[in-house]
């Protein structure tokens, strides 16, 4: 009797292990053995990824050392301010996707379903920004390979504020150059003889448009076509071809992450983690790591480029 009712307790736990707990598989003896197995799988999964995007990585490189030009023209194209703001969403998310798995881990189910829910806003954020940024490229033609409009490009790059500081420095160093010439005329015309004053106006305007090819009353306009309109170096859509290339899929990985937070989320709201089991949180947590962690990449590869 006494050898029975030291072996009920044990039995009884064993019976809760693998018969009666939903969250523990039958192939596992502990939910230790369960999260390090697959914490494992996950990190194989996490090195194909990088081995994917390791690829995509080495031909940005092949192609900017060819074509550096294209890598320069095309990188003003792009909204820094944009990207800098999606950087630091990401960064924001990643804070918050670590804190969840901390709640986890110490059973905070309000905390966990906050922060879940505030990763998952961060994501769609990220993917909004994305829209519009991509969406002013499609409508201007700013496309990848045989369909980039070269006419609509440079008309976008001469309205687009990134390339609108560059056309400010331009209208602002027109005027620079186009004064001293007005200076120069005024001064002829205040000291010529009153007989005289009509040709030696009109001889230093001539003079002022020689050295001036942009002169004072015109110049700024013509700068600035100049500038940014005609001049864009061939092959330009092959930049843009690689910028949607990773920016894309880069894209497919945040909408697979925000399925994951979803689901890991709705089990949060449900209460199926705890100190015991919080194993699909941390996964989670790992993808979405690795997917802001690409982007730290992708934003100075792509959008700081000098």
């Amino acid at each position: 009797m006494t050898a029975l009712l030291d072996s009920a307790p044990h039995t009884a736990e064993h019976g809760d292990d693998h018969g009666h707990d939903p969250f523990l598989a039958h192939h596992f003896e502990s939910h230790q053995h369960q999260f390090d197995s697959c914490k494992l799988g996950m990190w194989l999964f996490l090195i194909t990824e990088v081995l994917f995007f390791s690829g995509l990585f080495c031909l940005y490189a092949v192609f900017r050392a060819n074509h550096p030009e294209i890598f320069i023209a095309g990188h003003m194209f792009l909204d820094k301010t944009m990207g800098a703001v999606n950087t630091i969403v990401l960064l924001f998310s990643s804070l918050t996707m670590a804190w969840a798995v901390r709640a986890a881990q110490l059973g905070q189910q309000k905390v966990l379903v906050t922060c879940l829910s505030l990763t998952l806003a961060c994501a769609g954020l990220f993917l909004v920004i994305k829209y519009f940024e991509y969406s002013a490229k499609i409508s201007h033609g700013v496309l990848w390979a045989s369909q980039f409009n070269e006419k609509e490009a440079a008309h976008y790059l001469a309205t687009h504020h990134a390339g609108g500081e560059h056309a400010a420095a331009d209208h602002g160093d027109t005027h620079g150059s186009a004064a001293p010439a007005a200076d120069h005329a005024h001064d002829a015309q205040a000291h010529a003889e009153p007989a005289a004053a009509a040709d030696a106006s009109k001889g230093d305007a001539h003079a002022a448009a020689g050295d001036h090819p942009v002169p004072a009353a015109s110049g700024a306009e013509p700068a600035v076509v100049d500038s940014h309109d005609p001049k864009l170096p061939a092959n330009l859509g092959l930049f843009f071809s690689i910028y949607f290339c990773l920016t894309g899929l880069h894209g497919i990985h945040i909408l697979a992450g925000m399925g994951a937070i979803a689901w890991v989320l709705r089990r949060s709201m449900r209460g199926d983690f705890g100190p015991h089991y919080f194993g699909p949180v941390d996964f989670v947590g790992l993808y979405w790591h690795l997917v802001d962690l690409i982007w730290i990449y992708l934003f100075p590869l792509l959008y700081l480029i000098h």
